[in-house]
Order: C-alpha cells, then sequence, then structure tokens
C-alpha cells in the first residue's frame, strides 16, 4: 500500500525532480517508510516516477520502488497487494533473476513475458505503473474492482497520474471546478467515475488500462469485467452445496490477506460481512487477533460498540472500543483534505477515527466491505424488486398518497422510509431505484441548480450506463452490478481507502475477492435475497462462526447522528457556513440552500445528511477559491 504519482512530457523535456518530490510529499501519509524515483529523459517521451512506500511484505530497502527487471527496461512501482505473488514467482524462477521478496518485481518479469496480458493475471488490490524503457511507453492499470485509486490529467504536452488529486495540484495542475457535474455530487456525495469535480482530471476506470507514448494519451481499455448470467442461463444450485463452496471461497480469501510482514488486525462493527471475516480470521490466526470499533456516546441507535464486543467476546480477539464526540465533527476539514473532493457520505468521520485507533497497534486491518454488494444485502434491493411486482397504476397510487404521510425528524424513522418508498415507486424503473440511493432526488436537485446546470440526463448517466450493461439478467443481478459499478467504486472503496492510509494503515476486503464474486454471481437469485431477508448464503455461513442473534438483527447501516449534532452542538457551523452568503450560492440557488438548513435547525425535517453533503462542498469551494 503506498502513493504514486508521476509525469509524462510528451515533448521530451525532462521532468523535474522538484516537480517529483511535491508530489511525492504530498502522498507523504500513504507510504511513511521510504521514496524513490524515476527519471529518464533519453528520447521521447520522457518520464519520471514518484513512489511512496508503506512497507508491508519485505522491509528490506531492496524492495524499495520503482523496482526494475534484469537489464533495467522495464520499472515497475504499485500501490497495492498482489495475493498470489508467489504462485506467479515460482512460475517465473526459471527464467528470470529476482532481487527482493515482495510482491512489485513479480510484475516487472511477468510483463516480460506476457505484455499487458499480465496485469489480467494479477489477484489482488493494485494500480501499476509500468515505464517500459525500450518502447518509451508508460503503462498505468487499476485493478478488477477499483480498490486503488488512480488519476489524471494532460495539460498540452504534459501528462501526470497520482494515487490522489492532490499530487496533481501539486504538480501545477489548475483546481478549475467542472460546474456541470454538480448535480451528480448532489445526488451521490461523489461524482461518478471518470469523472471529478475538477475540470479536466479523471479518474481511471477499474480494471483498466491506460498506456501513454509519442502517439499520446491513449483512451482507457478494459481486461476485464463482471458478469452475471441471462436470466434464462442461470443454473440451479442446492444452497447447502452454494453454502460450502462460498465458504470455502472466503475461507480462501482471507488466508491470502493474512499474508503480510507486519502486525494485522481486523476492523469488527458487530455486523454480519466484518464479524464472518473476524471468525474467520481468526479461525486461520494461531496468535493475537485484534479488532476495532468505534461508537457515538449517547446515541445508542447508532452505537454498535455494544455488537461488537459480543461477537470479539465469543472469538476471543484483542478488542479495542472508542467512542466518537459530536466536535469529532469539526474533523470534516481533514477529511475533505484526504478525499480532495467533497465527499457527501458521513460515516467516513468514523472510519478515520477507527483507522486512527487501529494503526496505534496494526499496519494491516481487514474488512467487511462488499458483502453487500455480493450478496444483496441492501435495503432498497428489496424495495426495487417489490416495487417490480407491483401493477403500475396501483405505483401511481401509491405515489399519489405518499404526500400525506408525515416526513418524521429522524433520518431513519419507519414513516419517513414509507414515504420515500412511495413517492419514488410510481417513477420509471431507473429513476425509483436513483430515487432510493440518493441524498438529493431529482427534484430537489432542480429546485438547488439554476435552470441551465440541471442536466438530469447526465445525473442518471451512471445508472442507465449500469443497467444498459447488464440488460437480460434478473432484476437483483442488475441492482448488484450496479452498486459494484458505482456506489462501491466511487463511495465505499474511496473512503476506505482514504480513511485508512490517512494513517498508513493498509485495509484489506476478503468480500471483494475476485473469485468469490465471481462464484456468487453466478447463483441464483434465492441464495441471495428473498423478500426482506438479504446475505442468505453469508449468513447461513455466519450461523456455524457467530453467537446467536448476531445475524438476525436489522441491517444497520455505519451511521452518524448528523441530525441531532446540526441541531445542537454542530449547529454554529450550518449558520456560518450556509446561512451566511455561502460560496456554494455562486452555483446553487442561495435561497433553497437557507430554505434546507432552517428546515433542519427549526425541526420540521431531517435533512442532516444532505446539510453534510452541502457543508463538505462549501468547505471545498472555499479551500480553493471556486
Amino acid at each position: 500500500m503506498c502513493g504514486l504519482a508521476g509525469a509524462v512530457h510528451l515533448d521530451g523535456a525532462p521532468v523535474e525532480r522538484e516537480t517529483l518530490r511535491r508530489m511525492a510529499d504530498s502522498l507523504r501519509h500513504r507510504g511513511p517508510d521510504s521514496e524513490g524515483f524515476l527519471e529518464d529523459a533519453a528520447a521521447a517521451p520522457a518520464v519520471g516516477i514518484a513512489h511512496r512506500r508503506l512497507s508491508i511484505i519485505d522491509l528490506s530497502r531492496v524492495a524499495d520502488q520503482p523496482i526494475p527487471n534484469e537489464d533495467g527496461s522495464v520499472q515497475v512501482a504499485l500501490n497495492g497487494e498482489i495475493y498470489n505473488y508467489r504462485e506467479l514467482r515460482e512460475e517465473l524462477e526459471p527464467r528470470h533473476r529476482f532481487r527482493s521478496q515482495g510482491d512489485t518485481e513479480v510484475i516487472a518479469h511477468l510483463y516480460e513475458e506476457r505484455g499487458e496480458d499480465a496485469i489480467a493475471r494479477l489477484d489482488g488490490m493494485f494500480v501499476v505503473v509500468l515505464w517500459d524503457a525500450k518502447r518509451r511507453r508508460l503503462l498505468l492499470a487499476r485493478d478488477p474492482f477499483g480498490k486503488k485509486p488512480l488519476y489524471y490529467a494532460q495539460r498540452g504536452q504534459r501528462f501526470y497520474f497520482a494515487s490522489e488529486i492532490k499530487a496533481l495540484l501539486a504538480a501545477g495542475v489548475p483546481p478549475e471546478l467542472e460546474a456541470d457535474h454538480l448535480g451528480e455530487y448532489l445526488a451521490f456525495g461523489y461524482v461518478p467515475t471518470p469523472r471529478t469535480l475538477f475540470r479536466g482530471i479523471r479518474k481511471l476506470p477499474p480494471a483498466s488500462l491506460l498506456s501513454v507514448d509519442a502517439g499520446g494519451v491513449a483512451e482507457p481499455r478494459r481486461y476485464w469485467s463482471l458478469r452475471f448470467p441471462k436470466a434464462d442461463d442461470v443454473a440451479p444450485v442446492r444452497e447447502d452445496e452454494a453454502a460450502e463452496r462460498v465458504r470455502e471461497l472466503l475461507g480462501r480469501a482471507v488466508r491470502k490477506r493474512l499474508i503480510a510482514d507486519v502486525p494485522l488486525g481486523v476492523l469488527l462493527s458487530g455486523g454480519v460481512d466484518s464479524s464472518i471475516v473476524s471468525a474467520l480470521v481468526r479461525e486461520q490466526s494461531s496468535g493475537t487477533v485484534r479488532s476495532f470499533c468505534v461508537g457515538f456516546e449517547g446515541h445508542s441507535f447508532y452505537d454498535e460498540r455494544a455488537h461488537a464486543a459480543r461477537v470479539a467476546r465469543h472469538l476471543g480477539t484483542e478488542h479495542h472500543a472508542s467512542s466518537v464526540e459530536p466536535h469529532a465533527a469539526e474533523l470534516i476539514e481533514t477529511l475533505l483534505h484526504h478525499h480532495d473532493e467533497p465527499f457527501g457520505d458521513s460515516s467516513a468521520l468514523p472510519t478515520y477515527l477507527v483507522a486512527r485507533e487501529a494503526r496505534r497497534h496494526v499496519t494491516v486491518v481487514l474488512n467487511g466491505d462488499g458483502g453487500d454488494e455480493t450478496f444483496a444485502g441492501y435495503d432498497r434491493f428489496w424495495a426495487a424488486l417489490l416495487a417490480d411486482r407491483i401493477p403500475a397504476p396501483l405505483r401511481r397510487l401509491m405515489g399519489a398518497g405518499a404526500g400525506v404521510l408525515p416526513e418524521g425528524s429522524h433520518h431513519y424513522s419507519p414513516l419517513r422510509r414509507l414515504r420515500r418508498f412511495l413517492g419514488k415507486a410510481a417513477r420509471p424503473e431507473v429513476e425509483r431505484i436513483f430515487g432510493w440511493s440518493t441524498f438529493f432526488d431529482l427534484p430537489a436537485i432542480e429546485e438547488l441548480q439554476p435552470a441551465d446546470r440541471y442536466h438530469p440526463e447526465q445525473i442518471l448517466s451512471s445508472f442507465e450506463d449500469a443497467f444498459r450493461a447488464s440488460q437480460g439478467s434478473t432484476l437483483l443481478s442488475r441492482l448488484l452490478y450496479l452498486n459494484t459499478t458505482t456506489y462501491l467504486l466511487d463511495d465505499l472503496l474511496p473512503k476506505m481507502d482514504r480513511m485508512s492510509m490517512a494513517h498508513g494503515l493498509e485495509a484489506r476486503s476478503p468480500l471483494l475477492d475476485r473469485p468469490l464474486i465471481e462464484y456468487a454471481a453466478t447463483l441464483p437469485d434465492a441464495c441471495k435475497r428473498r423478500g426482506s431477508k438479504g446475505k442468505l448464503i453469508l449468513k447461513r455461513i455466519g450461523r456455524e462462526l457467530l453467537p446467536d442473534g448476531i445475524l438476525d438483527r436489522p441491517k444497520h447501516g455505519f451511521g452518524v447522528p448528523l441530525g441531532d449534532w446540526f441541531r445542537g452542538e454542530l449547529r454554529p457551523m450550518v449558520q456560518d457556513l450556509l446561512l451566511d452568503a455561502p460560496r456554494a450560492g455562486r452555483h446553487l440557488r442561495p435561497e433553497a440552500i437557507r430554505a434546507l438548513a432552517e428546515s433542519h435547525l427549526g425541526g420540521h425535517s431531517d435533512r442532516g445528511h444532505q446539510l453534510w453533503t452541502l457543508l463538505t462542498l462549501e468547505l471545498w469551494l472555499r479551500k480553493h477559491r471556486l
């Protein structure tokens, strides 16, 4: 797990070491252990690569990066981990000389033999930067699900790339607002891949390769795609057989993520996913297993520490629990610094704090990310499946009746959720699923944005694209594909990456193991979800591993009590940032911002999550004077 940055000068002018050093310094938190540089201006194009290292496997300086092949014609820098590097090394050793014991060098030798096809052989979470000096060609590659980030920008003859946007800004890329993407940010709390809220800065999509050579910058191209079978092609399988296979694949996924030359632990929230991962870590570990969680003092609905402690006692882990106080939200500018863009998911706050606590004891943690995406855990899946079975005329009647229901002053109140379901059920398929998945739905965004900046077709485009790509599969499979290519990719994975790497902590996700996900995609819907019950196969496995009651708790996200905070200790923050001539008012309607804030502060409705989304936007605009 590291930080990567660099530049390609298409005109052959040398890349200045000072530029590389500024980029590397901005990523020091991602790689506190060492740094390395490569500069090659022997011919056009010229390249410079900077690497900040967090040492996990082979802690010696011999494994510092970029790392070459035998003659130095191939140089590789890696952010992430390659879990099958030992098998690949064994395959390559008869024909190659190795200088290190780590995973990065394997990529250089594999590329010598297989070229670009080497990337598809890698099992892990990664961004690979590879310089082929003979061909004067830079290759960038991102892992299949996008666990590790890569941003890039081109300005004339200069091409820049980095693990985080701040390194591009350090190289001189100007921070300019792409106002056309504000609607997407308001909807999701992020801008969908490949776009960003910075003009001219893009994300490399997952499972993609991008090359730069004398001919210029090529368009990204995919080397792998997640496929669900067509609805008529789903093969039947006995549930006990499926559970046995999932147990085997998940066990392997955990086992290969326990490889490290540094202390390792688990993030344990007390939910299904992290508890099962923790149980499998305990099962496969001979020594002490450390577990970590956070909760909210005085807010029992959001505090899962008691559940996590119960699982920890059952498993016999060395458990560390800490609490989050309202003043912790003052870390919002710190969170913004690490995300670089405004980020609407407030659970970044407890993620940051639990990562900080974990880093005091370990360097690597396993987590439960991906269980909902792989085994259909989200309640909105149930809403979509239920609405699909209701005749359109009845859905329209339900939508008309939604407005008579009280909205409720609590974000998770049952009446609020029922009103939300009924109000969206009458809309076209993509729009209603969109409406259950957003901070601001289309009418709210239209109210916030000036007419000339409201582009609903663009706001919906990432959902439309996902549904088009998965056409022909069952609705549940299409929802799983949608979630994997949107919310997981642009919310959950960046949150875990930035908040863990802010402390130089590596986070690994066994439930996002490629063989596991590929197998789960082939399973019938009934193995994953029946009505309001999700993650059926996973829970069947968990009954053998966890104490009674843990698996039967209602679905509970990693929430934050924003509603109470913004009406209490953090009320001045809302007043100062959103009611007093907000900078966001230059791009959104200030009267709509004010009405939303006053509705929440007056207790008429719960707008805590929407306020957080606007606050992070406001602070980002002020930071860059946009």
